[in-house]
């Protein structure tokens, strides 16, 4: 659920269109930022009342590429771009920006989501050639399946070192006579 309802953002962009009071005017009397007021105008403005309704979406590199092209060639700025193409936290055209310079097209391409992974996936095997007998595997595959169960064991013996460590030490009870 969103923090402001949709009744409430369209009375604040009435007080806001009507042309008596400016944005910080209108913003001091809802309680809501000027800039939240002026982007609310805007996405409306630009969108109707879909442009006020909270969506959740993610853009490929080739949106990101032309909505960015767009602002640099019509000189928008990032808030303009942001209400043209119903995007909804201008700072993500901030991000889209910095990511293009320093890494091209191929840095605009979405991201995995989440906190990466502390082991890497396990190699990919088939059941047939996982039955197979050490025999008739090739020695980079045997090395590979070494370096792997090496890796393995490494890791269970800090997670059993990292637990041993958390458990608090046993107090010997006083000796009483």
């Amino acid at each position: 659920m969103s923090k402001y309802s949709l009744a409430f953002k369209q009375s604040v962009i009435a007080a806001y269109e009507s042309g008596t009071e400016g944005a910080r005017a209108v913003a001091a009397r809802f309680d809501v930022d000027h800039s939240t007021v002026r982007k609310w105008a805007a996405a409306h403005a630009a969108h109707g009342v879909s442009g006020l309704v909270k969506k959740f979406s993610s853009f490929d590199a080739s949106f990101k590429l032309s909505v960015l092209q767009r602002m640099w060639d019509d000189g928008l700025s990032y808030r303009q771009a942001a209400a043209i193409f119903n995007i909804r936290n201008k700072s993500s055209l901030v991000d889209w920006e910095t990511r293009y310079e320093r890494g091209g097209i191929e840095a605009l391409a979405p991201r995995r989501r989440g906190r990466p992974r502390l082991m890497p996936k396990p190699p990919a095997t088939d059941e047939p050639q996982a039955l197979a007998s050490d025999d008739t595997k090739s020695r980079e595959e045997l090395l590979s399946e070494l370096a792997y169960l090496r890796m393995e064991n490494a890791f269970l013996k800090k997670l059993e070192a990292l637990t041993q460590e958390q458990q608090p030490l046993k107090k010997r009870k006083p000796f009483t006579r």
